[in-house]
């Protein structure tokens, strides 16, 4: 099982992920909450446990960028804040659990495992599988599905893929898809989308009945 785990305090952290190692998980560890989000992408773990007093963001806010880019990984707080008010807001920004310093990594073992049970049953429901013209978008999964055969997406792509679906048949423009998938629309970025719309029209060619149009000089109109 792969554990993104935050946790600014580097000795508590080095402890914590070499127990786990022991007892068979994949580790990723990280110290600063600025660089969380870019670790999660290329990471893709099972199961984030966040603290939430982090340096530059903090769990609360990685927690909310998870959900805003509708992922569902199982989140756990793990925090020496006590307030009843700082539980409520960790269980609104979109956690899963909470557990309180000072803890035993057996008991994070066991939330871990609870989590990840529940949500093994939630992912094979129909709500994270977006299905157009003979394709299926599995998008906790990062997967495209035409016909039993399947390809893996990356993070941007899967984004992508969804905005364009979410606005299907409706024109939408080039500075708003720039700002959902990087968050700027710079110059760099614009280039990026360009190799990222043809990716997508590639893996969708199979359909004829769906095509992403170009409209110059505004943006891209998702057929389907």
């Amino acid at each position: 099982m792969k554990v993104l785990y935050v946790e600014d305090e580097e000795f508590l952290g080095r402890i914590v992920k070499e127990t786990l190692e022991t007892r068979g998980y994949t580790i990723a560890m990280e110290t600063d909450g600025g660089n969380v989000m870019q670790r999660y992408i290329d990471f893709m773990p099972d199961v984030c446990v966040l603290d939430i007093m982090l340096p530059n963001k903090s769990g609360f806010e990685i927690a909310k960028e998870i959900r805003d880019n509708k992922f569902d990984t199982p989140i756990i707080f793990l925090t020496a804040k006590t307030q009843t008010e700082d539980v409520i807001k960790g269980f609104k920004t979109g956690a899963n659990d909470y557990i309180r310093k000072p803890f035993s990594v057996e008991e994070l073992m066991i939330r871990i495992e609870n989590v990840t049970k529940f949500n093994t049953s939630k992912v094979s429901s129909n709500e994270n599988i977006i299905t157009f013209g003979e394709y299926k978008l599995y998008t906790n999964k990062q997967i495209i599905e035409i016909n039993n055969e399947q390809r893996k997406l990356s993070y941007r792509e899967t984004v992508l893929i969804k905005f364009l679906y979410d606005n299907k048949n409706t024109i939408v423009n080039r500075a708003s898809v720039l700002l959902h998938i990087w968050g700027n629309d710079s110059s760099f970025n614009s280039r990026n989308l360009d190799v990222y719309i043809t990716k997508l029209r590639s893996y969708l060619k199979d359909d004829s009945n769906l095509e992403i149009l170009t409209i110059k000089g505004i943006g891209y109109r998702f057929v389907v």
